[in-house]
């Protein structure tokens, strides 16, 4: 509980930074299966890198919470 409790007690512009790291680690972890390498290593690269896309992804929506989840999507409708 402690971790969680630290997350949201982190800044809007922190949770913003973290939950848009995922977006390179989504890509990457599709992109890799190009690299001509072994199925058993690809299979090993997407479950880590998608494992990050989703770490940043939860924890960067723990950081802003519903009312910074709320505050970024109205940013971007604006635009």
């Amino acid at each position: 509980m402690k971790i969680k409790e630290w997350l949201r007690s982190l800044s809007f512009r922190t949770g913003v930074i973290v939950l848009m790291c995922c977006i390179p680690f989504y890509i990457l972890s599709f992109a890799q299966m190009l690299l001509p390498i072994s199925t058993t290593a690809k299979g090993v690269l997407w479950a880590v890198l998608f494992g990050l896309a989703k770490t940043c992804q939860y924890g960067g929506l723990t950081i802003l919470g519903v009312e910074g989840y709320k505050r970024l999507k109205n940013k971007f409708r604006k635009h």
